[in-house]
């Protein structure tokens, strides 16, 4: 009788730390050297190599590696036995990822992980205790790297350099000089234009369709024509000018030789996500490289756009503000108003250009009535029918999500049971002298750490918990939220906030006069 062989994936990774070697002949961790290093290895085991899953210039807590995820789907799906890696740290150098997939899911796919450099092997349960260690040490690694490159970012940004990705337009980045910047003239001329004419009375609007008209690209659009980089758009028709770049480059101190950074910082060195720092917190150096706009005309357009800058209160938030967009482009449409005062909502691209968009455009009384006919023809439709839970769906993924945060707060709690065991161990250790004192004192106070991490978590998740079991309480009141809002004459602002996710507007049919609507409800 004949067994069949094991399979196993293979994983390498090589980041962009790895590149820049002293030596350019040190190549110990190209992905050429793990692959032969883990390929002999399988041979030598007798295994059969499935796959060589291989991501090229990525860090190792990145979590959207594309390999790195096609192997954990491959994984779950069990189309091998083994994965193997040079280090674990190649595999991830997160110790939650290391608790989740190689101590958590992978036993449970019945996958088994191994890294020959350092040992880590999940067939020998003796050697847990180690692979919980280097998932600590990666940890500090990766948050040590993080918290230098910050302050090394820091550093050089209230030295005025430019460490952005893009150069502003109008600009582009010195090739004799790392971090400073040199004017782009051709797009400068656009930038001074553009003062210009808001110097002289033209809106934000009309200069956008100005510049559509003569047919200048939009700052995306010529940095790609250029060759130069740029970051891509989420939206359509991204040639054309827009109010919002208008108004953006108008208040732009880089326009006068001021480097304005730190707008953003990151949420956290795990993530890519960036959240908006206070604006007395931004690094601004004045005098870093050479103006475009005159400091005249720059406090000329200051003044301007001060005076017709209006303050926001609750009072001025639109009935539909932010909540109706174009059926045609998907643009927000902006609301406006006729010279007898009647409101309109329209959408934004109509003006910017004269072939962008087919100019989807509505009255608000017009679209208030709308939205309250369809919210009384809900009510008849289903508040008289035994079936209501069956006709209306409210949240109907709850019940997914709360499975989902339920697995999470489970799996956090066997952590905890297992660094509490883990601690304990360490204390025998001691006592039997396997540890000495200072070791045992740095391996339980990051032990009790990530316990006390993990802690955290459990109860983070558990308010999400909460959360959830309150939407689907009140999902199950559902005929009560429909009836709160019936036989309604007006809206405000608080009742589309609770039922709108958004509105769809079309362009009014030439015959029937009709405006097509579709509404988003948020139930």
């Amino acid at each position: 009788m004949t067994t069949s062989k094991l399979r196993v994936a293979i994983y390498c990774r090589l980041s962009e730390e790895d590149r820049n070697k002293q030596s350019e002949t040190d190549d110990s961790n190209s992905i050429q050297n793990q692959k032969s290093m883990l390929l002999q290895y399988s041979l030598e085991q007798g295994w059969e190599v499935y796959n060589i899953y291989s991501d090229d210039d990525y860090t190792g807590s990145d979590r959207r590696r594309p390999e790195f995820n096609r192997l954990l789907n491959d994984a779950e799906n069990h189309k091998f036995d083994i994965v193997l890696c040079k280090t674990q740290s190649r595999f991830t150098r997160e110790l939650e990822l290391v608790e989740k997939y190689i101590h958590g899911l992978f036993p449970v796919w019945g996958i088994r992980f191994i890294s020959i450099v350092d040992n880590a092997d999940t067939a020998n349960k003796g050697n847990k205790k180690s692979r919980q260690i280097n998932g600590l040490v990666n940890e500090w690694y990766l948050e040590d790297m993080s918290e230098n490159i910050k302050s090394v970012l820091t550093d050089r940004r209230k030295n005025g350099y430019h460490i952005g990705a893009f150069a502003l337009y109008g600009y582009k980045k010195d090739p004799d000089q790392k971090g400073h910047l040199i004017i782009d003239e051709e797009a400068a001329k656009v930038v001074r234009e553009v003062f210009t004419l808001f110097s002289q009375g033209y809106g934000k609007t009309a200069i956008a369709r100005i510049l559509n008209d003569r047919g200048i690209p939009n700052p995306t659009e010529y940095k790609r024509l250029h060759g130069l980089r740029y970051k891509q758009p989420k939206t359509q028709n991204s040639t054309l000018w827009r109010y919002f770049a208008i108004s953006d480059m108008l208040v732009n101190e880089i326009y006068i030789g001021n480097m304005v950074q730190g707008k953003y910082g990151s949420v956290s060195y795990k993530t890519k996500q960036n959240k908006p720092i206070p604006k007395d917190q931004w690094i601004r150096v004045e005098g870093t490289h050479e103006p475009i706009i005159e400091r005249e005309l720059w406090d000329r357009v200051q003044s301007m756009v001060t005076e017709k800058a209006k303050p926001f209160t609750v009072g001025t938030v639109g009935l539909f503000a932010r909540k109706t967009r174009c059926m045609n482009c998907g643009y927000t449409m902006r609301s406006s108003k006729t010279s007898d005062g009647r409101r309109y909502l329209k959408c934004s691209c109509r003006h910017v250009s004269k072939d962008s968009c087919i100019g989807s455009f509505i009255s608000i009384p017009k679209l208030e009535k709308a939205v309250i006919d369809e919210l009384n023809c809900l009510s008849r439709e289903y508040l008289n029918k035994d079936e209501l839970e069956q006709k209306v769906q409210f949240n109907n993924n709850l019940q997914e999500q709360k499975k989902s945060v339920e697995n999470e707060i489970s799996i956090y709690e066997k952590k905890i049971s297992e660094y509490t065991k883990g601690i304990r161990e360490l204390y025998l250790d001691k006592v039997k002298g396997v540890l000495s004192e200072s070791d045992y004192l740095d391996l339980s106070k990051d032990f009790s750490k990530e316990k006390e991490r993990l802690e955290k978590l459990v109860a983070d998740t558990q308010k999400q918990l909460d959360v959830i079991e309150r939407k689907m309480q009140a999902g199950d009141n559902r005929r009560q939220l429909i009836e709160q809002y019936t036989n309604l004459e007006h809206l405000d602002r608080e009742i589309v906030e609770i039922l709108i996710d958004y509105i769809l507007v079309g362009k009014k049919d030439p015959v029937t006069k009709n405006v097509p609507i579709e509404i988003h409800w948020n139930f």
